[in-house]
């Protein structure tokens, strides 16, 4: 697994936001295990205290939980993974409400954008 990082953000929310959007997707599924911190660190190419600490903060946040001896696992409550979903979608929402008031788009136009986004039209109109 490739990942390419920038330097506004730290290395391990960076890591943590990727995997937390895998999970939404069901690229990892509830229950799953998570890559051991020295595979994912190698894969990606970061330090495996970096992977560490992204594990720690997942399973700070009930993303994930750690079993001793066995690995770090996917949650299986569903609820908090349909939360995670609804936190990113609100965040990526505000986001584009924000940029979209910084072009000086009003929400009749923003919203008619998005419709035509979403059924794969073409550009806008």
């Amino acid at each position: 697994m490739t990942m390419t990082f920038n330097d506004h953000q730290p290395i391990y929310q960076q890591l943590m936001a990727h995997l937390s959007q895998r999970i939404c997707r069901g690229d990892l599924a509830p229950g799953e295990k998570l890559p051991s911190v020295r595979i994912l660190a190698a894969d990606v190419g970061v330090n495996p205290n970096t992977v560490s600490r992204t594990y720690m903060e997942l399973e700070r946040e009930k993303i994930v939980e750690s079993k001793r001896g066995q690995g770090t696992f996917v949650t299986e409550e569903l609820p908090i993974i349909e939360e995670l979903r609804r936190s990113q979608a609100w965040q990526q929402t505000q986001q584009f409400k924000d940029n979209m008031e910084q072009l000086g788009i009003d929400q009749a136009t923003a919203l008619n954008l998005l419709e035509q986004a979403w059924n794969n039209k073409g550009g806008p109109s």
